[in-house]
């Protein structure tokens, strides 16, 4: 049986792949956990929602970033340049982190919708 175009028993296999992963960011995230040198790097590289936010964020600048042009991009990188500030002022206090994590997915999701917004390519 099919569910949603993808078998049954793919869908179990990632599952179980899934399950069988480190709990914490230091596999995955884009943040180098061995270099980690601040509070909030810590607390990123121990919390695996922490590690899934990093690299979503990671993502979604990525994309953003190469869908503008100069002039955007510059103000988008700013913005994250500033967003990583106030993530390290956050320390090791996971819902500060939890906090500036939402709230920067907010900010690159609506610039990618805007940019989706004028299609189709």
């Amino acid at each position: 049986m099919r569910v949603g175009g993808r078998s049954k028993t793919a869908l179990a296999v990632a599952a179980m792949a899934a399950l069988g992963s480190r709990a914490d960011a230091a596999s995955y995230a884009p943040l180098d956990c061995g270099k980690a040198a601040s509070p909030a790097q810590f607390a990123i590289c121990r919390n695996y929602s922490l590690g899934q936010a990093e690299a979503r964020v990671a993502t979604l600048f990525a994309i953003a970033t190469s869908l503008v042009g100069m002039g955007q991009r510059g103000a988008i990188a700013d913005a994250q340049r500033r967003w990583l500030s106030g993530r390290e002022s956050c320390g090791g206090n996971l819902a500060c982190l939890s906090n500036a994590y939402r709230t920067r997915i907010n900010e690159l999701s609506k610039v990618i919708d805007a940019i989706a917004s004028h299609g189709p390519f």
